[in-house]
């Protein structure tokens, strides 16, 4: 397993290696070391790779990744995960504003608190807090899945069109177009696989609401001028 220890280890040297696994390179596997809040740490990784971060990253750690699996075993700053197409990035801290934003894939789980506008217009990622959420996320969420163990902050799925949003604790307040939704089965047995996947085993699908777009923003309606 190559070690990339970045206190003495250029960063744009570990995101090299990681990125010629796509021209040929053998390795796996991989270690960073140090890290002491470097940004863009295991960026554009797009091919089936481990990588193992030993402390806590600025922003966008893991942007973009396509396939891999990413474990911070620390904090995240602004943007991990985003734009995330494939693979797994999970946070064993607490991960800064919007986690996961325009997320098109993949799962990203975030085992602390995640601040304001997580998953901020998600197009398809599944993302799972074990704590709070801040305000204004999942605004404009487009598809896939938000989980909350947690509260969530102000204004929740603002302007939201189709993500399915699921919190276990209170909610302070819904945004323009978001209101409750019945839990149908369907959506206990996708909440309780997305909660297997995440290593979430003492909780129940049935302790959560489900939250999802009134659809009367998105598609114009002379009746709802006022509320645009």
């Amino acid at each position: 397993m190559p070690v990339f220890d970045l206190s003495t280890t250029p960063l744009r040297a570990l995101n090299s290696a990681l990125h010629a696994l796509s021209q040929g390179a053998n390795d796996t596997e991989f270690e960073v070391i140090n890290p002491r809040g470097s940004h863009s740490v295991a960026v554009g990784i797009d091919t089936p790779i481990t990588v193992e971060v030993r402390g806590s990253v600025g922003y966008y750690c893991a942007g973009m990744n396509d396939g891999g699996t990413v474990t911070v075993h620390g904090s995240a700053g602004p943007g991990v995960a985003e734009n995330m197409m494939s693979g797994t990035v999970i946070i064993e801290g607490d991960a800064s504003q919007y986690a996961g934003a325009t997320g098109r894939g993949g799962l990203l789980v975030i085992k602390g608190n995640a601040a304001s506008r997580c998953a901020i217009s998600m197009k398809g990622i599944d993302i799972v807090v074990h704590g709070n959420i801040g305000h204004m996320s999942a605004f404009m969420g487009q598809s896939g899945h938000l989980v909350v163990l947690g509260d969530a902050g102000e204004a929740l799925g603002d302007s939201l069109y189709e993500a399915k949003l699921f919190v276990r604790g209170t909610v302070k307040s819904l945004g323009s177009d978001c209101i409750e939704k019945q839990m149908k089965p369907k959506h206990l047995a996708k909440l309780a696989e997305l909660l297997e996947k995440a290593g979430v085993t003492d909780v129940k699908p049935e302790e959560f609401k489900r939250y999802g777009s009134a659809r009367t923003l998105y598609n114009f309606n002379i009746d709802n001028a006022d509320a645009y």
